[in-house]
């Protein structure tokens, strides 16, 4: 089966892209629109969004939920119902938020996003796929998707030029992928490039 090189999935994610709209924002999460974000990555590339996979966790909940966690619900609820109206489409993909100690952490996210990657891979539909994670975790299904499937992989990348910042890249993460864009603030703006 012949795919058309210029078409690409985007893979976002969320708390990865969430943590570089804040640190552009100076603290304060930038109002955007994903779908915009992916458009504009995409068009810097000379490539066609066809889809977005956007990976996420629904906000953590005790047994006993209080107003507050009830609220992050409802808003988050809304959230993702407007994401999945969006065109070029976003498949929302939700894992879950685990409290440890007294902090949060994602499960099953990373997971979710692999097996979606080889899916794609072995459909054989796209010539590209824009990664956008820190996650070395990824790196034996990038390089299955490269050389097993014939697909590029670009990774998306975000550095605020500090050493072992919360933005710092692995080496193994970045030689692996067959090409790279700096994720820069103009990609979140709502002008059509």
């Amino acid at each position: 089966m012949l795919f058309n090189m210029d078409k690409t999935i985007v893979f976002i994610d969320g708390a990865y892209l969430s943590y570089i709209s804040k640190d552009f924002g100076k603290g304060k999460p930038l109002r955007y629109k994903i779908e915009k974000f992916s458009t504009n990555l995409c068009n810097d590339l000379n490539l066609s969004c066809e889809e977005i996979y956007y990976y996420t966790a629904p906000p953590y909940k005790s047994s006993t939920p209080t107003e507050s966690e009830r609220q992050r619900q409802r808003n988050y609820d809304k959230f993702i119902s407007k994401l999945k109206l969006s065109i070029p489409k976003i498949i929302v993909r939700e894992g879950r938020c685990q409290k440890i100690d007294n902090s949060f952490q994602q499960k099953g996210v990373d997971t979710l996003m692999t097996m979606d990657l080889l899916k794609i891979a072995e459909q054989k539909k796209v010539g590209s796929i824009i990664l956008i994670t820190s996650d070395t975790d990824f790196v034996p299904i990038i390089k299955d998707i490269r050389e097993g499937h014939n697909i590029q992989v670009i990774l998306a990348y975000f550095t605020d030029k500090r050493r072992k910042s919360a933005f710092s890249l692995s080496n193994y993460l970045w030689k692996v992928c067959s090409k790279r864009i700096l994720i820069r603030k103009e990609h979140f703006l709502q002008v059509a490039r």
